[in-house]
């Protein structure tokens, strides 16, 4: 064991992450900590060190054979056995293995917030040249709402996720689809079956991979009484400590209610008086950042169809006061046939982003609430969703 000092934007799943270890190990070691509430900065916290395995070399071994054998990389068996010379590999002689580590740059196995996507972008774009990585807007904490394209074709197809703070597992799903295209047009492989060169010298796919920036490190990490809404926060909810199921952007003000199709019905249908964790229109359209962004986005690129993906419910809900273009039940009844969801036709529902493309633009919209359960869906439930979300957006991708 060994001591380690929480710090600002640490959460259990992220320090279990940094030493190689399950969360279990982490709450194991630490019974004073709980999974029902934030980390505070500054709680020193024991963390169990797992033993590290020990290999015999023998004859006709490499280090990249030993490294392939264990799934870690070279340079990290290098780091703790500097003693060792690559190219001369003394047969007898004892390695020692470190923890070993995933080959996939998008992880489900931590909380993922703009920190992580931003240091999954840096990776990414080091991998994958040809992605453009770029900025559309900033939120209401200055952070960057950040966009990638991949693709040439002039059909474009653009994907956004975690408008809801609390809804951030969909930022994982957008981030691995994407690495895993790119990793697959890299190598000249298929992708499900489907060839990602063609289908990307046809379309192009822009990605908003996390609208709410700043909602979703409140809903992971909680607020302390540096943050500058903190006092506000609090009364926002109800002055409880908890924001796992904060919706909202930092203002208190519902993302997905923002948006200027038929925005005075449903901020009477809410009845909302003001800022909260949810259901908040705000004050006018397009009155938060983070939504005005994401319209001007759509208006310079001119989208060809659009998905807004949401938790949770397995439905796809594809019309708006029949605005909707003809062929949209069509296509949302093959992506229910994919991905097993059920496509729905909504009544009674105004001013969410879907909606006004929809009736902007007249071209196909699509809300997408992936997985099912109580959001923030665990982290458990995610090769479930992936398996299910990445049938749907091929199949977009590649319909006409």
């Amino acid at each position: 064991m060994f001591r380690y000092i929480v710090q600002p934007g640490d959460t259990v799943l992220r320090i279990a992450k940094m030493f190689h270890l399950h969360a279990d190990a982490i709450y194991t070691a630490n019974p004073h900590i709980s999974s029902a509430n934030h980390l505070s900065p500054g709680l020193v916290l024991s963390i169990p060190t797992p033993e590290p395995q020990q290999y015999c070399i023998q004859q006709g071994d490499t280090m990249m054979g030993i490294a392939r054998m264990f799934g870690v990389p070279v340079n990290r068996i290098m780091a703790v056995n500097p003693y060792l010379n690559p190219q001369a590999l003394l047969p007898g002689q004892l390695v020692t293995i470190p923890p070993g580590m995933s080959g996939r740059i998008v992880e489900a196995n931590e909380e993922y917030g703009p920190r992580q996507l931003a240091r999954d972008l840096g990776r990414l774009k080091s991998l994958y040249p040809f992605l453009e990585i770029g900025e559309y807007g900033s939120s209401v904490l200055g952070q960057p709402l950040v966009y990638i394209r991949l693709g040439t074709g002039t059909r474009r197809i653009h994907i956004n996720a975690a408008f809801h703070a609390n809804e951030w597992i969909t930022s994982l799903v957008a981030m691995t689809y994407i690495e895993d295209l790119a990793r697959a047009l890299s190598l000249g492989e298929t992708y499900r079956g489907v060839e990602p060169e063609a289908l990307l010298r046809r379309c192009q796919l822009i990605v908003a991979p996390m609208v709410n920036p700043d909602g979703v490190e409140l809903a992971q990490q909680g607020a302390t009484p540096s943050h500058p809404y903190y006092e506000s926060l609090l009364k926002w909810n109800r002055y409880s400590p908890r924001f796992f199921r904060w919706k909202a952007n930092i203002r208190g003000v519902d993302l997905n209610d923002q948006f200027p199709a038929h925005w005075e019905e449903e901020c009477a249908r809410r009845g909302t008086d003001g800022p909260g964790p949810r259901d908040y229109p705000g004050t006018a359209p397009l009155s938060e950042p983070e939504a005005a962004a994401i319209a001007e986005l759509a208006r310079r690129e001119q989208f060809d169809i659009i998905l807004a993906l949401h938790t949770q419910g397995q439905e796809i809900y594809w019309n708006y006061r029949d605005m909707e273009p003809p062929g949209s039940e069509q296509l949302a009844a093959r992506l229910g046939l994919v991905s097993g969801y059920r496509p729905v036709k909504l009544t009674g529902s105004d001013a969410g982003y879907k909606d006004w493309f929809i009736q902007e633009f007249g071209k196909p919209g699509f809300t997408i609430e992936a997985g099912y359960g109580v959001n923030p869906l665990p982290l458990s439930q995610f090769a479930d969703i992936y398996d299910e979300m990445a049938p749907l957006l091929l199949e977009v991708m590649t319909a006409e």
